[in-house]
């Protein structure tokens, strides 16, 4: 089994350090929720169905358009920032570049989620009665699907692929993490790599690529936690 290296940190990273193991906990309970939401009730597949969702269920429209998502990738800036902080030392450079890609992806992401334009919209679209004002409302709310798994959701998906990609080769290089947590650093950056709005395959890679993502956080926050 490869000996870690324990790395010195000042007290104000070592807090960091425990702050992204924290915060890989709780990203990894609120991925399970979501996956068991999105199994119990599937998001529907039209503006209407979502304006009718919104109406009936507000809560659970947002749960649909990855609510719980806006509260995961704010828990990755953590654990992105802890990690540079571990593994810096080991590869500068490299390590800056993947924290300043992974910040940019997420920044992209929350440019890309309409969840509460659609709230809004579906609430307008319940009271009004013009049939000509309804349908105005029906391609305002095309419109926040498209930019919700557009450009930069493809942004943020691609560049935290490859962010990921990179700490996991430093990973491997160095000692700070086990091997284990490096390999499966290389394996959810690569399934991470094709975006899930990439029709079936992409979908088959984003749910392929929770197992490791998933034991990878498990890892990582053990190692984060015992700084």
């Amino acid at each position: 089994m490869q000996e870690l290296f324990t790395q010195s940190l000042g007290p104000e990273l070592k807090g960091l350090a425990r702050a992204g193991g924290l915060a890989a906990i709780v990203m990894l309970v609120i991925m399970l929720a979501q996956v068991i939401i999105f199994i119990i009730w599937p998001p529907p597949g039209s503006v209407e169905g979502f304006f009718s969702l919104f109406e009936q269920k507000p809560l659970l429209g947002l749960l649909s358009m990855d609510l719980l998502y806006l509260f995961n990738n704010a828990l990755l800036v953590l654990i992105y920032l802890a990690l540079y902080a571990t593994l810096q030392r080991s590869a500068p450079s490299a390590m800056l570049i993947a924290l300043v890609l992974g910040l940019v992806g997420i920044a992209a992401y929350y440019a890309s989620n309409t969840a509460f334009e659609m709230l809004s919209l579906s609430r307008q679209y319940t009271a009004v009665v013009d049939d000509l004002q309804k349908a105005a409302l029906i391609g305002a709310g095309q419109g926040m699907l498209a930019i919700y798994k557009g450009t930069a959701f493809m942004v943020y998906y691609v560049l935290n692929a490859v962010c990921l990609l990179i700490m996991a080769v430093v990973m491997l290089r160095s000692r700070v993490f086990s091997r284990a947590t490096g390999r499966l650093a290389l394996v959810s950056a690569v399934l991470m790599s094709v975006p899930s709005t990439a029709g079936t395959i992409g979908m088959v890679f984003a749910l392929a690529s929770l197992v490791p993502w998933g034991i990878f956080l498990v890892l990582v926050a053990r190692r984060l936690l015992v700084w």
